[in-house]
C-alpha cells in the first residue's frame, strides 16, 4: 500500500450537487480537481443515466461548479467563456453569463448574459427564473454615464483607493468589504431580456421557495447594524401581480430551512430559543400563509437542512432539503453522522434514509433517492437509492494506506458519554511507542465522525496516533448535550483532557511525553485554551483561532451575534466574562511550542486572534511561529489554493516532527 502523503488531494475528485433532470431520465453532478499549476479548482458537469447508471463528462472547459435544470430538460452553468464579456467582467461590470447544453451531449452555447452577479437559478417554467444575486447600493448608475465617466467610475470600482465603511458587520467572510452591500432576489423573463427586481436595494434576502407563481421568502431590511436579535421575516411575492405581502414579521421567530407545501401554507423550521437561546435546536411549524399563524407540528432537537460532519476533503454544495410527493427531505446531524429523513405532513418522522456517515447533498424523484456522501473510508460518489453509482476515487483509497477510525465511548465525569475515534499509524507495530495528535473540530455545533480526512490520514501515515471526539457543545446530542452557550472553556475542555485520558489507557503505545494538539476555528480558540491551562501538549498548532472576545465582537464578520449568543455576553455588558473565557488572559502561563496558522482575509477569526496570542507568547518566553496566508480566508483548511493548502499542512506537520519526534 502507498503511504498517503501530503499533496494527494490533488488526486480526488470531488463530487457534489446531484440533481435529477424534470422527467428523471438523468441526473447531474459536478466533479471539481485541483489544479496545482494553476493554483485553483477546475470543475465541469457530469451526467449520470439513471437506467443504465451510465456517467459521462458534459462539460469540458473546467469553469462549472453547478448546474440547474431548465423546465425543458436542459441544464444551465455560469461561465465567463467569451473573452469580450470576461474582459468586461475583469473591467468592473456587473455581469453573470449562463450557458446551456442538452443532456445528449454537444457544444454548450451562451444562453443569456444578466446584469447582476447572480449567484443561484430557480426555474418557475420555461420562460421566467427567480434570480438570487449580489446588490451593492454604493455602485453609481452607470447607464447614465458618458463613455469617459464610465471608465472612470469603473476605474474607481476596480481598485478603490480606500474603503468607505459604513455598516456592521463591515466585511463578510469570502465576501471582502460588505458596507451597502445585499442580497436581493429578481425575476428574470428569458423571452423578453426583462430583469425585475422583486426585494427593495437595502433588504437582504436569504432563501426562497416556489409554489406555482408564488414565491416564499426570507429576509430582513437593514441599515446601520445588523441586529441579530431582528431575525428575517417570511414574504409572499406573487409573480403575476407583482405584489408582495409581509406573513411573518421580522423578529418573531429565528427560522431555517422552509418550503411552501401547499398554495397557502408551509412547513417551517424553527425556534423560539426558549430553553437556550439562539443555538436552540428547531422545531417544525406550519405557517398558514394568509393568517400568518405559526402552529408546532412537532419537536425536533437536531439540525434541519445541512450536515456538520467535518471533512477536508469535499468540495461543492447541493441540495440539503426539498419538498417531493407530499414529504419533506432534509439532513441532518444525528449522532456522529450527518443522515437523510423525511417527515409527512402528520409530522411523522422516517427512520434514517442513508447510513452512517455523512449525507452531503441529494435529490429525490419519484421513489428514487440520490446521495451525494462520503461513506467508509471512501471519499465522496453518488449512491442511487442505496447502490454506489459512481467510483471516481475508488481506485486511489484502493492503493493507499487508510487507516480506519477506531470508535471509543466513555462516560465523562458530567455524566454525559463522549464519542471520539482514534486512527492508528499506518505502520502500527504493538508495543511499539508513538507520539499522538489530539485533534479538535471547530464550531463548536459540527461533529467529527468516521468519513475521510485527509490531513488525519497524514499524520498517521507519518506516524502518528491521531485521537478525536465530540465534546459537549458538538452538533448531533440535543440541545442540553450542544448547550455550551457562557461555558466555554470549562465543561468541553474537561471533555477532552478525560478522553485524552482514556486513549492513553486504552492505547499504551502512545508516549504521553509526545502529545501535540490542534484545531481551527472554535478548535483554535480551545487550543488556545489548552495551552494556557496545561502544559501536558508537548506541541500545538493553533489554526484560524479565537484568542479574545472583546477583539472578536468587534472584528468578526458574525462578531456581533456569535459573541452574545455562545459567551452570553456583550463588552459592555460584562466585559469582565468575556475576558475571563478570553484564551488570550492565560497566554503569559503557556510553556507549550505552539504554531499559530491565519489568514489575511479570513474575516470569520480576524488575524488579530492570531497576532495576540503569538506576541503574548514571545513576550512571555514561549517559543511560538505564526505563518500568515495571503489571500486565504476562513477555508484555507478546505478549499484554499492548492499551493497554500499544501504549504499548510508542511508547517504542521513540519511543527510536530519538530517537537513530538
Amino acid at each position: 500500500m502507498k503511504k498517503i502523503e501530503i499533496g494527494q488531494f490533488l488526486d480526488f475528485q470531488y463530487v457534489s450537487a446531484p440533481a435529477f433532470s424534470p422527467d428523471g431520465r438523468y441526473a447531474a453532478f459536478v466533479v471539481q480537481r485541483a489544479d496545482l499549476e494553476e493554483n485553483r479548482y477546475r470543475g465541469d458537469v457530469y451526467l449520470l443515466e439513471v437506467e443504465s447508471r451510465a456517467v459521462r463528462q458534459l462539460t469540458a472547459g473546467g469553469d462549472a461548479r453547478g448546474s440547474v435544470w431548465t423546465k425543458e430538460g436542459t441544464i444551465l452553468f455560469s461561465a465567463l467563456r467569451d473573452p469580450k464579456l470576461k474582459q468586461k467582467a475583469e473591467d468592473g461590470e456587473e455581469l453573470s453569463c449562463w450557458y446551456e447544453i442538452a443532456p445528449e451531449g454537444g457544444e454548450a452555447r451562451l444562453a443569456f448574459t444578466l446584469p447582476v452577479r447572480a449567484g443561484k437559478l430557480e426555474p418557475v417554467d420555461a420562460d421566467r427564473f427567480v434570480v438570487t444575486a449580489s446588490f451593492d447600493n454604493n455602485r453609481p448608475d452607470l447607464s447614465a454615464c458618458s463613455e469617459e465617466e464610465r471608465k472612470t467610475a469603473l476605474e474607481r470600482l476596480k481598485k478603490p483607493p480606500y474603503e468607505v465603511l459604513e455598516e456592521a458587520p463591515f466585511w463578510a467572510n469570502g465576501g471582502g468589504f460588505t458596507s451597502g452591500k445585499r442580497t436581493r432576489l429578481y425575476l428574470y423573463t428569458r423571452s423578453t431580456g426583462e430583469l425585475k427586481p422583486i426585494t427593495d436595494p437595502w433588504f437582504d434576502a436569504g432563501g426562497t421557495s416556489l409554489w406555482g407563481d408564488r414565491l416564499l421568502y426570507r429576509g430582513v431590511e437593514w441599515h446601520g447594524v445588523r441586529d441579530p436579535q431582528r431575525y428575517g421575516g417570511l414574504y409572499l411575492y406573487d409573480l403575476g401581480s407583482g405584489e408582495t405581502r409581509c406573513v411573518l414579521e421580522p423578529g418573531t421567530i429565528r427560522t431555517g430551512s422552509f418550503v411552501m407545501w401547499a398554495e397557502n401554507s408551509a412547513l417551517v423550521a424553527a425556534t423560539d430559543g426558549a430553553l437556550c437561546g439562539p443555538s436552540q435546536y428547531p422545531d417544525f411549524y406550519t405557517l398558514d400563509l394568509e393568517t400568518g399563524k405559526l402552529q408546532l407540528l412537532r419537536r425536533y432537537e437536531a439540525s434541519i437542512g445541512g450536515g456538520s460532519v467535518g471533512s477536508d476533503a469535499r468540495l461543492g454544495g447541493g441540495t440539503g432539503s426539498k419538498w417531493v410527493d407530499g414529504a419533506f427531505y432534509f439532513i441532518t446531524t444525528v449522532g456522529d453522522s450527518a443522515v437523510l429523513r423525511k417527515l409527512d405532513r402528520a409530522g411523522s418522522l422516517s427512520e434514517d434514509l442513508t447510513p452512517a456517515g455523512s449525507c452531503d447533498s441529494f435529490d429525490v424523484w419519484g421513489d428514487r433517492v440520490l446521495v451525494c456522501g462520503m461513506y467508509g473510508d471512501r471519499l465522496a460518489e453518488l449512491y442511487l437509492d442505496g447502490q454506489q453509482v459512481t467510483h471516481f476515487n475508488d481506485a486511489w483509497t484502493a492503493e493507499h494506506s487508510v487507516s480506519t477510525p477506531e470508535y471509543h465511548c466513555f462516560t465523562a465525569s458530567d455524566g454525559f458519554e463522549i464519542h471520539g475515534w482514534a486512527l492508528k499509524p499506518a505502520d502500527y507495530e504493538p508495543g511499539k511507542r508513538y507520539p499522538a495528535i489530539l485533534h479538535i473540530h471547530g464550531g463548536p455545533r459540527t461533529v467529527f465522525g468516521s468519513v475521510y480526512h485527509h490531513e488525519m490520514q497524514v499524520w498517521a501515515n507519518a506516524g502518528y496516533f491521531v485521537l478525536f471526539c465530540n465534546p459537549r457543545g458538538s452538533d448531533g446530542r440535543g440541545n442540553a448535550f450542544g448547550d455550551i452557550n457562557g461555558k466555554y472553556g470549562t465543561v468541553e475542555y474537561q471533555n477532552l483532557m478525560e478522553f485524552t485520558d482514556e486513549m492513553l489507557r486504552r492505547y499504551p503505545e502512545i508516549d504521553p511525553g509526545k502529545l501535540g494538539v490542534t484545531g481551527g476555528s472554535y478548535g483554535g480558540f480551545m487550543t488556545n485554551w489548552i495551552i494556557g491551562h496545561t502544559d501536558r501538549f508537548a506541541a500545538a498548532a493553533s489554526q484560524r483561532s479565537i484568542a479574545n472576545w472583546i477583539a472578536f465582537e468587534h472584528t468578526s464578520d458574525i462578531g456581533i451575534s456569535f459573541t452574545p449568543n455562545n459567551i452570553d455576553a456583550r463588552t459592555r455588558e460584562d466585559v469582565d466574562r468575556l475576558w475571563a473565557h478570553s484564551p488570550l488572559k492565560f497566554a503569559d502561563r503557556c510553556k507549550t511550542p505552539t504554531l499559530f496558522i491565519h489568514s489575511d482575509r479570513d474575516y470569520r477569526c480576524w488575524m488579530v486572534e492570531g497576532l495576540s496570542m503569538f506576541t503574548a507568547l514571545k513576550m512571555h518566553g514561549c517559543e511560538a511561529r505564526l505563518c500568515l496566508f495571503k489571500d486565504e480566508t476562513h477555508e484555507l483548511s478546505r478549499s484554499g489554493k492548492p499551493q497554500n493548502r499544501i504549504r499548510r499542512m508542511e508547517e504542521i506537520l513540519g511543527w510536530m516532527d519538530k517537537h513530538l519526534k
